[in-house]
């Protein structure tokens, strides 16, 4: 019998790359698209790490079963690591991609090109109901633009220019985009460690 681990995630393109990894494993992935009587858990930690492994150990407690959970956000040095884990809510509660972006905009205003380096952060979190847990992480590394550039991505990815690339997140293709991200890398990570769910 296959085993199953849930995603803590109600992001259906987050959840379909992380479910095609498993699958060749026998693993069964669930998302909470598959338990809407979930609610939402309150993000409310300090560190990437504090909020994934919230969302993990909570719901595999509840569920008696793996549960793997991302956080993740940009990380601006010119603004001493802000957005941070505030990504999300950058501009205020209302989660509006563009208003948290026009924001970093504004807070970088006449700060030059060379000053403007920033990263996408991703900490992926596996807990078991026995209280183990294991943290996977990636990074992409970037120059934030003075202006946005690219209809693609979504959050930040129009401001973000990967200069390996010679564009913006938002101008990239998704599959070039999910070979270059922060998630991508920390998947990558995880894809070494598939064992952890084998025992």
């Amino acid at each position: 019998m296959a085993k199953t681990l849930i995603i803590a995630t109600k992001n259906q393109g987050k959840a379909k790359e992380l479910a095609s990894i498993f699958s060749e494993d026998g693993i069964e992935v669930k998302t909470l698209l598959d338990y809407p009587e979930i609610p939402d858990i309150v993000e409310d930690g300090e560190t990437f790490q504090e909020n994934a492994l919230k969302k993990a150990s909570v719901i595999a407690k509840e569920f008696q079963l793996p549960v793997l959970a991302d956080d993740s956000g940009l990380i601006v040095d010119a603004l001493g690591g802000e957005p941070g884990v505030y990504s999300a809510r950058y501009a205020g509660e209302g989660k509006d991609d563009q208003a948290n972006l026009e924001k970093v905009l504004l807070e970088l205003k006449g700060v030059p090109i060379d000053k403007r380096t920033a990263r996408f952060h991703c900490t992926l979190a596996l807990a078991f109901p026995t209280g183990e847990s294991h943290f996977f992480e990636g990074d992409c590394e970037g120059i934030i633009t003075e202006e946005p550039k690219g209809n693609g991505g979504f959050g930040y990815d129009p401001i973000f220019f990967v200069p390996e690339k010679g564009v913006t997140m938002a101008e990239l293709e998704p599959v070039e985009k999910n070979k270059i991200s922060h998630r991508a890398k920390a998947i990558e990570v995880l894809k070494k460690n598939q064992h952890l769910l084998k025992g």
